[in-house]
């Protein structure tokens, strides 16, 4: 199954990022293969809409799940409309990440874990 985990860097040994919209990188990974694509996320600067854009562009890879520390409002509603399962509160390097979400370890998110800014520089909302 194909899946995206949010991360600092652009490897498998790379931190996952708490933040969705706004990430740095996107692990794109076929959790059977561990073959993965890393996108650098070009939202990031956003002053608005990143979660949007950056649901849209993980909806765009045929994704079916995305691991990620945090997730707002706008994102949530992009990647559940996209039929899109989410996991927050993630932590770790990606490789872990991945590791956890193959042993069934995490709990799909049934609503947004931040608000609408998070994430956004100078907020920590």
């Amino acid at each position: 199954m194909k899946i995206c985990i949010t991360s600092q860097g652009s490897s498998l040994d790379s931190q996952v990022d708490s933040r969705f919209g706004r990430c740095q990188y996107f692990i794109l990974v076929d959790s059977d293969s561990l073959k993965f694509e890393a996108i650098e996320n070009s939202n990031i600067n956003q002053s608005g809409g990143a979660g949007i854009q950056s649901g849209q562009l993980v909806a765009s890879k045929g994704i079916k799940a995305v691991l990620t520390g945090n997730v707002g409002p706008n994102a949530y509603q992009t990647l559940n409309a996209a039929g899109i399962a989410i996991y927050t509160g993630v932590s770790g390097s990606v490789k872990d990440a991945i590791e956890a979400y193959k042993l069934g370890k995490l709990k799909k998110t049934e609503s947004p874990s931040v608000g609408s800014k998070f994430g956004m520089p100078g907020s920590n909302k």
